[in-house]
């Protein structure tokens, strides 16, 4: 009877681990598909005002749904809100389709406990040597790690406490729904603003498919990119990357080095000129009374971590 019971369990994880490539390769495919159709009319001036208004507009909620919500809201506690607002940033990152909160944050923190050793999720390191396997470790970290069933988190080791809220657990629980509105919300405004169903349609790319395509392959940056090009100025056991010329439509997750020191500072930008968005949001958050505990890292641990590179 054990023998068959695990034989089951070895299926049933087949199964998963299948249906969760399908579903990647489907949230990977149909955005870079919608992605060149979109250039196709942008060539032919077949876009307007409102479709590239509702693109900036969701693509901010989405990011800062990624960036201040499952990143250093859920992730790393730089923070903490009022419940409803923790639930918002949890439902405008689950819009972002880079998985429920819940995953997400566990390969998170996977991903800083063994950052670019052995068990790191999407390490673009330690792939070989040469030009070809620093290719193919930068498309694994990139991508090619979102089709691989092994290495990922296991949620109740690494976020039990995620798992102990109920809305938490029902907004991970809703992904499908949630990623739909995601869609849904652009072609709405699209329909409403321009009166036209083809509005609605051009909103559903621009501002739904085309976002989601810009919003994934930039936060895949921040694993592949910032892990492998760029500044470093603090000792750190990884190799983490500041990249300036991606901290603005990152909203500041580019100073990835940075944050890699000091994970749990709810600010990423420790200097004046590295403009961090996120940061200007959660200390905006802050003085209205709707963020408290945020994390700050004084200049005098700074100026220890680099003293000790």
């Amino acid at each position: 009877m054990a023998e068959v019971n695990q034989s089951m369990r070895r299926v049933g994880r087949t199964q998963l681990s299948v249906a969760h490539r399908s579903a990647n390769l489907i949230a990977v495919a149909v955005p870079f598909v919608a992605f060149v159709g979109a250039l196709a009319l942008l060539w032919n001036r077949y876009v307007g005002w409102t479709d590239l208004a509702i693109l900036f507009v969701m693509y901010v909620l989405t990011c800062v749904g990624i960036t201040v919500g499952y990143h250093r809201m859920l992730t790393h506690r730089a923070f903490q809100t009022y419940r409803p607002i923790r639930w918002l940033f949890a439902v405008l990152g689950t819009m972002g389709v880079e998985g429920p909160a819940i995953t997400w944050v566990a390969d998170h923190r996977k991903h800083h406990a063994y950052s670019d050793e052995d068990g790191d999720p999407h390490s673009p390191h330690g792939h070989g040597d040469g030009v070809l396997a620093a290719l193919k470790g930068l498309w694994h970290a990139h991508v090619g790690w979102l089709f691989r069933f092994e290495g990922r988190a296991e949620p109740r080791r690494y976020a039990p406490d995620l798992l102990k809220d109920r809305g938490l657990r029902v907004i991970s629980a809703l992904f499908v729904p949630l990623v739909g509105a995601g869609l849904a919300i652009p072609f709405a405004l699209g329909w409403l603003l321009t009166g036209e169903l083809a509005g609605g349609l051009t909103g559903l790319l621009w501002g739904g498919l085309v976002r989601i395509f810009l919003l994934h392959h930039m936060t895949w940056s921040i694993n592949s990119v910032c892990h492998f090009f760029g500044r470093r100025r603090f000792a750190t056991d990884d190799e983490s990357r500041n990249v300036f010329w991606l901290a603005i439509p990152s909203m500041g997750e580019a100073w990835h080095h940075n944050h890699h020191a000091f994970p749990t500072s709810a600010s990423h930008g420790l200097r004046w000129w590295e403009i961090d968005p996120s940061g200007l949001l959660i200390r905006a958050m802050e003085r209205v009374g709707l963020a408290w505990n945020v994390v700050r890292v004084s200049p005098e641990r700074q100026a220890q971590k680099v003293a000790a590179a």
